[in-house]
């Protein structure tokens, strides 16, 4: 009996013991498949972490945002109001004069600066289609004066040509023509809402008669270039008889704002036929403009 109480014991301890060894190896084997798992997620996120910055990344490099498109607005200048803008209404033109064709060499002695001044009042009648275009025209005053060298240009002979007397020398001369001049023009205006800012184009014509014609010698000189009668003697004489009584001249300006460059050529001959030589004036001057 007591034999088989030893033997039950015996047993009984080596049953807790096999029982405890098993349960410590599947703890362990628990612990280290956890770990396992652990670390294999932790690996497997960082991947995939990693992977989608990357990409993320490289998107927002590669993607460029687009500019935004600003739509250019088209001006209608058929709808713009320059009813109360300045539009040119005045022109004041000075500039220097030239007869073009006289004798090679010079025997009628032009010299010094030969010069114009004109006036005219005008009248601006924009185009409906486009108001940078307009056709303008008006009145004034047209004058040229042209200087000689020592000459007595003899306005009042009574020869069929007009005659440049070198022999009766006067210090200062020139001939003074002054026409009443209609001028016509078609213009452009870069920007017609603001003329005093814009670029101004125009070509056109000027028609015109003869109002006066006249010679003025100052000082006249005797052969030794000594003052006959005084510094002050002034002789006048106007006659329009040589000179062509109507005036023809074709036109063109160019310029910014209120000022431009004036060019005109008279088509027709200074002098009438068989007066003397066929010249014509050419005229390159500023034009200032305005209200």
């Amino acid at each position: 009996m007591a034999a088989i109480l030893l033997f039950l014991s015996y047993s009984k301890k080596m049953l807790n013991h096999s029982y405890l060894y098993r349960m410590k190896k599947t703890i362990l084997l628990l612990l280290l498949s956890v770990g396992t798992l652990t670390m294999a997620h932790a690996q497997i996120s960082n991947l995939f972490h990693k992977k989608g910055k990357t990409d993320s990344t490289a998107q927002h490099k590669t993607r460029k945002e687009p500019k935004p498109v600003i739509p250019k607005i088209k001006t209608d200048w058929s709808k713009v109001d320059v009813s109360k803008v300045p539009s040119d209404h005045f022109l004041v033109q000075f500039g220097s004069d030239t007869w073009v064709g006289k004798p090679n060499p010079d025997t009628i002695g032009t010299k010094g600066f030969s010069r114009h001044f004109n006036f005219y009042a005008m009248l601006n009648r924009p185009f409906k289609s486009d108001k940078r275009f307009s056709v303008a025209y008006g009145l004034g005053i047209g004058s040229s004066n042209i200087f000689f060298d020592h000459r007595y240009v003899k306005v009042w002979a009574p020869s069929q040509t007009l005659p440049f007397d070198s022999t009766t020398r006067f210090k200062k001369s020139k001939v003074t023509t002054i026409y009443l001049q209609a001028p016509v023009e078609l213009r452009y205006f870069s920007n017609p809402v603001d003329p005093q800012h814009s670029w101004k184009f125009a070509v056109g014509a000027k028609v015109g008669t003869l109002l006066k014609a006249y010679f003025k010698g100052k000082n006249l000189l005797d052969i030794n270039n000594n003052s006959l009668y005084g510094t002050q003697y002034v002789l006048k004489e106007s006659n329009k008889k040589f000179f062509n009584g109507t005036f023809l001249a074709a036109t063109a300006r160019a310029g910014y704002g209120n000022v431009s460059l004036n060019i005109d050529y008279s088509v027709l001959g200074v002098l009438k036929q068989n007066a003397g030589p066929v010249m014509n004036t050419l005229s390159i001057g500023l034009t200032i403009s305005g209200l």
